[in-house]
């Protein structure tokens, strides 16, 4: 875990254009300056990401948001008085000084506050917000652990700052503005169902491999290295695939099968919170374990279910 001497080389590291690993409740992040292009282009090239895709700006507080945004709709305001700090991002209209690296040239900016508390110790030793994507080589499974990132990327390239496992266990929920229609560009950690009780029915919009407009839109995303399928009945699904080597992620309940050489249940109460933040923990135990095949289960599609879905179907061949 994290000492003040790791809180002050993060620090350091920060101010002098290097990047950070840190902890947020959601999956760990690669930091670094917004307003440093030589920080923004070392995550782009360290994470191999496409400069197609934004970043999300990580915010000490919801009264530093003008600083980033140049408008913010009356229901977007609400939002974040609700809901910050915690996993939800808002994309709004950018300030001028908002690097285009950032925002992949478009004129928005994905903006939270992280509710971690060494993420906003180390953000109110900063002068400036973190733009921070997950820790990880583009495409594949998100970080909860800075073991996790340690299996991405070695000492010499990355500094970690350990906030122990992140308690939320997936992403942010995206929500943008179309006038004053709030609108979901990805699933994640903060349910559709709160965010609705709120601010009325969204407009779903969480797929565009061409020009997203936030983070966690891409078909193909939060992938193991190991082919997975997706299967609405595992029983059924070990069945076709009977001569493989399987690892099955299950919700709440094992499985018995001759092929199954490893499996991961999420919640034996059946909790999807509790299964939420297993979720890449036990993606990334299944995939160590060179199987020719990963099985993974939907889950109920509600609540905080519905994310947890979206990310195993984008991490599916099938």
């Amino acid at each position: 875990m994290s000492t003040p001497s790791n809180l002050a080389k993060a620090v350091t590291l920060l101010n002098n254009e290097s990047l950070v690993a840190i902890p947020t409740e959601t999956v760990y992040g690669l930091a670094g300056n917004i307003y440093s292009d030589t920080s923004i282009q070392k995550i782009f090239e360290l994470k191999k990401r496409p400069f197609y895709n934004p970043l999300i700006v990580h915010l000490k507080s919801y009264t530093e948001l003008e600083k980033v945004a140049a408008a913010v709709p009356e229901k977007a305001r609400i939002l974040a008085e609700t809901f910050w700090p915690g996993p939800l991002t808002l994309v709004l209209k950018k300030q001028k000084n908002i690097s285009d690296l950032i925002t992949a040239g478009k004129d928005t900016v994905a903006v939270r506050v992280p509710n971690h508390p060494l993420a906003l110790a180390l953000l109110q030793e900063l002068d400036f917000p973190l733009a921070a994507p997950s820790a990880n080589p583009f495409g594949s499974i998100s970080p909860t652990t800075a073991a996790h990132v340690a299996t991405y990327f070695d000492a010499g390239q990355l500094f970690v700052l350990d906030g122990g496992a992140c308690t939320k266990g997936i992403e942010s929920t995206i929500v943008g503005f179309e006038e004053d229609q709030p609108v979901l560009y990805r699933a994640g950690a903060t349910s559709i169902a709160e965010i609705e009780a709120i601010v009325g029915p969204l407009k779903i919009v969480t797929k565009d491999d061409v020009a997203p407009a936030a983070p966690g839109m891409l078909s193909k995303h939060y992938a193991p290295s190991t082919p997975t399928v997706f299967s609405t009945d595992i029983d059924k699904t070990l069945l076709d695939y009977s001569d493989k080597r399987i690892g099955v992620l299950s919700f709440c309940s094992q499985r018995e099968h001759p092929s199954i050489i490893h499996q991961e249940v999420l919640s034996n109460k059946g909790d999807l919170d509790e299964a939420a933040a297993r979720l890449y923990a036990a993606m990334h135990e299944l995939d160590s374990k060179k199987l020719e095949l990963l099985l993974v289960e939907q889950l109920p599609n509600e609540g905080i279910g519905i994310a947890i879905n979206d990310k195993l179907k984008r991490a599916s061949i099938l």
